[in-house]
């Protein structure tokens, strides 16, 4: 996969004076049915998440509250996408390395997979995953 192919997708947003609700469901506003769900929270300040790629997993990640960056790279390129809302989110298909850098003070980060948990399919060295991804494109 390409950076390309990594998309930022609007979630409905519902507007109410009680307060918005936004949703998303399976292959409608995401590209794969959930399969598993996980969320990080808490994280010191200064730290990074991610760090990896993954061979096969696609994900969906959304901000539920506060800010923090993810950054992306394809072994060539690098981009840097800051999420900071609860209606939008950010689609990262398999084979790109990502880490989730900036946390804002009580952020939650929601993602989505497209597999179960498999340490088999984590990429957790970079130089590996260069030509892992090498490989994937002949």
């Amino acid at each position: 996969m390409k950076i390309d192919n990594v998309k930022i997708v609007n979630l409905p947003k519902i507007l109410d004076p009680r307060g918005n609700l936004s949703f998303f469901e399976n292959s409608n506003q995401i590209p794969f049915d959930i399969i598993r769900s996980y969320w990080i929270y808490d994280v010191p300040g200064g730290e990074v998440r991610g760090s990896h790629a993954f061979k096969e997993s696609h994900e969906f990640i959304i901000a539920l509250s506060g800010s923090f960056d993810v950054v992306l790279n394809d072994g060539e390129n690098e981009v840097k996408y800051s999420l900071n809302r609860s209606y939008y989110g950010l689609y990262v298909p398999n084979l790109l390395w990502r880490s989730i850098e900036n946390f804002s003070t009580n952020s939650c980060a929601l993602i989505v997979s497209s597999i179960p948990y498999d340490a088999v399919d984590y990429i957790r060295d970079f130089e590996e995953f260069k030509i892992v991804r090498n490989e994937a494109k002949k």
